[in-house]
């Protein structure tokens, strides 16, 4: 009886060594681009407890709703999480080490984040990220810093055609105001409302703002804006942001409707979008994160960073053919190391030690 042939999980897939070359290239030049930056790598446990990101990510998001792979450890009972995302586990090595004990910290990381989504193109349940994170830096000269970093990533890159969108959140006293006129606001407009939409009312309701749904598009268009609640330290933050695009050359819209799927972010949110992936089309996005490390149990410090989609950025290379990689070569011999008898042996308190000579034979591959 034959038996059944075992294939990978649906969502989560092999790299083949037809596709790993580009792979190579783009994982190099990104490694490159951030030493150029001063930035210096920082690798987390793919596995962490699932605590973590509900009071990292937020309870009421969809990544901690819906898409968490977390189990329970057999041996112990403790609940763990595979990584959904970077930042959390980033801010809770930073807090455990004190890394910005003497310093602010420029980090970044590389590496699989698991969500369980409905997978298509540039979504997967393994999927890949460039995490980049920028801790104890305030104003919004750090923000610009990584837009313009990620601008000149593009260029080395030779991406088709990008765009940056930019929005402010404020601050929690102001997004809390605007939170209970979007509440009041959709309440008026429940009986339209789709079921996600419905749900996400009183939990979550900024997240209804960024709906994909085409029919709720009218109705969120109408919704409070929170330009409208910025305080005036907000404005001067997003004003200062937007003079220093500008004064780089970097072009860029506002999106009011712009909030990011997590919980943690406050004042800059950002997101580079591409038209040529379809509704899949953001391949990086950001923001800062102020209040993250105090809720996390660390000391007041502000904070901001990016994530990128790997997968999005090497269809977009797919699709610009602009990367030429050099063949690699096949080879027609190999080498076998292979031992001989020892040469000698020598004893020293009570240890024995061989000495041994290695001879290597040069084999054609049948």
């Amino acid at each position: 009886m034959s038996s059944k042939r075992l294939s990978a999980v649906r969502g989560m897939n092999d790299l083949l060594p037809g596709e790993a070359p580009l792979w190579e290239w783009f994982e190099a030049r990104v490694a490159d681009w951030l030493r150029s930056y001063g930035y210096q790598q920082i690798r987390t446990p793919i596995v962490e407890y699932t605590e973590l990101f509900v009071k990292g990510i937020g309870e009421v998001t969809d990544i901690v709703e819906k898409e968490m792979y977390s189990f329970e450890d057999r041996l112990n009972g403790e609940n763990l999480t595979l990584r959904p995302e970077f930042t959390a586990g980033v801010v809770r090595a930073a807090i455990e080490h004190n890394l910005t004990y003497d310093a602010p910290r420029r980090v970044w990381s590389m590496g699989p984040v698991f969500r369980h989504e409905r997978p298509q193109r540039g979504r997967y349940r393994q999927f890949h990220q460039v995490n980049v994170e920028a801790i104890g830096f305030a104003g919004p000269d750090i923000d610009a810093e990584l837009i313009v970093m990620l601008a000149r990533l593009w260029q080395i890159l030779q991406l088709p055609k990008v765009r940056l969108e930019i929005n402010c959140l404020g601050q929690a006293s102001e997004r809390a105001a605007h939170r209970a006129d979007l509440i009041a606001y959709f309440e008026r407009h429940e009986a339209v409302l789709d079921a996600d939409a419905k749900r996400r009312l009183h939990s979550n309701p900024l997240r209804i703002l960024d709906t994909k749904n085409p029919a709720l598009a009218d109705i969120v268009d109408g919704a409070p804006r929170i330009s409208a609640y910025l305080g005036e330290a907000s404005h001067a933050h997003f004003d200062g942001l937007q003079q220093l695009l500008t004064a780089a050359g970097i072009e860029f819209r506002v999106n009011p409707r712009l909030v990011r799927g997590l919980d943690y972010y406050n004042l800059t949110v950002f997101e580079w979008i591409t038209d040529a992936l379809g509704s899949q089309g953001t391949i990086c996005g950001g923001g800062r994160y102020d209040p993250l490390i105090e809720r996390m149990g660390g000391k007041p410090t502000p904070g901001i960073g990016f994530g990128m989609g790997i997968e999005r950025v090497i269809e977009l290379l797919k699709e610009g053919g602009q990367v030429e990689l050099a063949p690699v070569a096949t080879p027609t011999s190999f080498t076998r190391v292979v031992p001989r008898a020892p040469m000698h042996s020598w004893s020293q308190s009570g240890c024995e030690m061989q000495a041994w000579t290695w001879c290597c034979m040069r084999v054609r591959p049948a």
